[in-house]
């Protein structure tokens, strides 16, 4: 039987080389490497690897390893909520309307002031719209560079 540090490494290694969405997929990749673990001590590992579950913002979740790239774990939350609501994001001088998926746009106007983008001064949100307004001298490019840095996903 391999130890608990063998397992750990590869479970790290597994998860940065696939794309797995649940326990049950990790567990028969790691049996495919002669590694018997049952789920719970599998659940365990995660926990003490710090492995979380990342939205890829239209179908579904994917396991993750923390990393000193990674935007804090707050940030990472807001950011998940203007991926899964943003539809669509037009202006009028340094006015922006977002159209969001209905019952969004309060989520995503709060993950927007909660991300501290400098370009915005405030947001009004209603059921499926959002006003932005931009900070006088930002233009939509300028948001734009700052949206594509923050929530690449984002097509703005």
């Amino acid at each position: 039987m391999k130890d608990r540090s063998e397992r750990l490494k590869k479970i790290k290694e597994l998860i940065r080389s696939h794309r797995i969405e649940s326990q049950e997929s990790l567990l028969s990749l790691l049996e495919k490497e002669n590694f018997n673990v049952t789920q719970a001590t599998l659940s365990r590992d995660l926990k003490y690897l710090r492995v979380s579950k990342i939205s890829d913002g239209w179908s579904g979740y994917y396991y993750s390893l923390p990393t000193d790239e990674s935007p804090p774990k707050a940030e990472q939350g807001y950011i998940q909520d203007v991926r899964r609501g943003i539809v669509a994001l037009e202006f009028s001088y340094n006015i922006g309307v977002i159209k969001t998926l209905p019952g969004h746009a309060d989520s995503v106007a709060l993950a927007l002031d909660k991300l501290n983008l400098p370009e915005i001064l405030g947001t009004v949100a209603g059921d499926d719209t959002i006003f932005v307004i931009l900070r006088e001298g930002m233009t939509k490019e300028d948001l734009t560079t700052s949206f594509q840095s923050k929530i690449p996903e984002v097509d703005t």
